[in-house]
């Protein structure tokens, strides 16, 4: 029996360890339906078995076909630093090739100069080049996996062999987890649906009935004490009051704040229509404003922005207001920042409702809800929700 030599010995280690990463990708992402995280390890097998220590996935908006940076390991300064680096609706090489249909298949993958560190001196850990494998399902294009290292050293016909079957690996878990969070918010739409016909069918009615009976009872009493009324009407109003609240909450129940658009999409119309409305100048920016987030997120930091609106217009005599969304893999904030009048913080009322609301909003997904103001020098409201754990 011949002994095999050292070098076949070292081929077949290699050989072994490569399959034992694949089998493990296969089994995390078969196990996981969670996006984020599908991604995040994958990132961190494929850095672990080719010795790469940067990593990037883009992925392509399923409605608008826009990019936007979906997950990533260990960015330079330079690129983690400044998310609008990172933003896909800039200039990448590597995307507009794959856009065009240039990375088909594996003997394509290519190894590029990275055009987002195109330029830059300090900051990039010594990152120049990168590989990039193109994501499809079938001919549907999901996006693009970059992988980079100082010192580039050329993949092998087997390193590429690999990324893509990492790649093909990926595609089938990013339909997978999208497929099941279609099939979620299809089951949340369907809740919120019953709880309004709930809320209907029993508060909205019984306080109806509840109106009716007090109105009667007030106009019984028109020709007794006077006294008699007061208390009568206050649960009149009280009872009115809480009957819209009830109705408020039917319709926002039925129909979702966003109206089914994405939620960038969204801000952009309600900054729009609050400048209509209010004639303050408005403006509206986005960072990486494709990525898809979850329906709870959404809905939470819209509301937060259509109550920040709403104090902008009732109490800062604002000229101008900014609205701004940066998104990363990691986070997500919202800040909305007027140059009115500002506040002293410690003198706002315990009972002020709008701010409260707010912050609970962002703490329920826990995040958290800042307020930057001082008296003559505007006001910024920032919300900050981690994606991580979503």
């Amino acid at each position: 029996m011949v002994e095999p030599s050292n070098g076949a010995k070292k081929d077949l280690r290699r050989l072994n360890h490569e399959l034992s990463v694949l089998n493990e990708i296969a089994r995390q992402l078969n196990r996981s339906v969670n996006l984020g995280e599908a991604l995040a390890f994958t990132l961190a097998q494929v850095a672990e078995l080719l010795g790469l220590r940067t990593g990037w996935i883009w992925l392509m908006n399923e409605n608008s076909s826009e990019p936007y940076l979906a997950a990533a390991q260990n960015l330079p300064p330079a690129l983690s630093e400044d998310p609008r680096r990172m933003d896909g609706s800039g200039y990448c090489y590597c995307l507009d090739t794959y856009k065009r249909g240039d990375l088909e298949g594996a003997a394509n993958v290519n190894v590029l100069t990275c055009s987002r560190l195109d330029g830059l001196v300090d900051g990039t850990d010594g990152l120049r080049y990168h590989a990039s494998i193109p994501l499809y399902a079938g001919e549907k294009k999901l996006g693009v996996m970059n992988v980079a290292s100082p010192g580039w050293r050329s993949l092998s016909p087997e390193d590429l062999q690999l990324l893509y079957t990492v790649g093909d690996l990926l595609s089938i878990a990013v339909e997978r987890a999208r497929l099941f969070a279609e099939s979620t918010r299809l089951g949340a739409v369907e809740e919120r649906n019953r709880l309004a016909r709930e809320i209907h069918d029993t508060l909205a009615q019984g306080l109806t009935a509840t109106a009716l009976q007090l109105e009667s009872a007030d106009a019984l009493l028109d020709a007794g004490s006077e006294r008699a009324h007061e208390p009568l009407r206050r649960a009149l109003s009280l009872t009115r009051s809480n009957l819209e609240e009830a109705k408020r909450s039917v319709l926002d129940l039925r129909a979702a704040p966003l109206e089914g658009r994405p939620l960038s999409e969204a801000l952009r119309a309600l900054v729009d229509r609050w400048e209509a409305q209010t004639g303050i100048s408005a403006r509206y920016r986005a960072v990486n404003g494709s990525r898809p987030l979850p329906p709870s997120v959404e809905a939470a930091l819209y509301r937060i922005c259509q109550e920040a609106l709403t104090n902008v217009a009732r109490h800062a005599e604002a000229g101008r207001v900014i609205v701004r969304l940066v998104a990363t893999p990691e986070r997500v904030r919202l800040a909305v920042e007027d140059d009115g009048r500002g506040f002293e913080t410690s003198k706002v009322p315990g009972d002020r409702h709008g701010l409260i609301g707010m912050r609970e909003r962002a703490e329920v997904l826990g995040g958290e809800l800042e307020v930057y103001t001082e008296k003559g020098a505007g006001t910024r409201i920032e919300a900050t929700v981690p994606l991580e754990k979503l």
